[in-house]
């Protein structure tokens, strides 16, 4: 029997062309809020996003998750994979409850990243808007400055 290493490789290829063809939410995002940055980053084959900072006051506890654990350098978004046309579905966590809920993320033509959280369907979620962030963060996750980023 003929060997057919092309043929395996295949599937793989047509992800990455796939994967290349949608723009990437890779990046450093503040959140809709303006309360939390998420640095957003390939993790095996998948994307995913953890809490870098939280505005809170000098002095000021560091918030914790519902199972005790630091926000800061939290996964919250997990399993983010491209369908191929602009569109990445995986999950999002609620870091103050834990609930766990599907995420689709999306740039818009502004560079903008639309994160629909979302039970079941997004049809039933809701959208947040997140700019890229070019403040300063510090050593404790704390925000510094939130940069000249807009946010609403």
């Amino acid at each position: 029997m003929p060997h057919r290493p092309a043929r395996a490789a295949l599937p793989a290829l047509l992800l990455c062309a796939a994967a290349a063809a949608a723009p990437s939410p890779s990046g450093v995002w503040l959140t809709g809020d303006g309360h939390g940055v998420i640095v957003v980053e390939p993790c095996g084959d998948a994307l995913c996003g953890r809490i870098a900072g939280i505005d809170r006051a000098p002095g000021e506890p560091m918030p914790h998750d519902a199972q005790g654990r630091p926000q800061c350098g939290l996964t919250i978004l997990t399993d983010e994979r491209t369908t191929g046309d602009g569109i990445w579905l995986g999950r999002i966590t609620d870091p103050r409850d834990g609930r766990n809920y599907g995420a689709r993320l999306w740039l818009d033509a502004d560079g903008a990243l639309h994160v629909r959280g979302f039970l079941a369907v997004p049809l039933l979620g809701a959208t947040q808007v997140w700019h890229k962030f070019t403040g300063r963060l510090g050593p404790d996750c704390t925000i510094l400055s939130s940069g000249t980023a807009t946010h609403r």
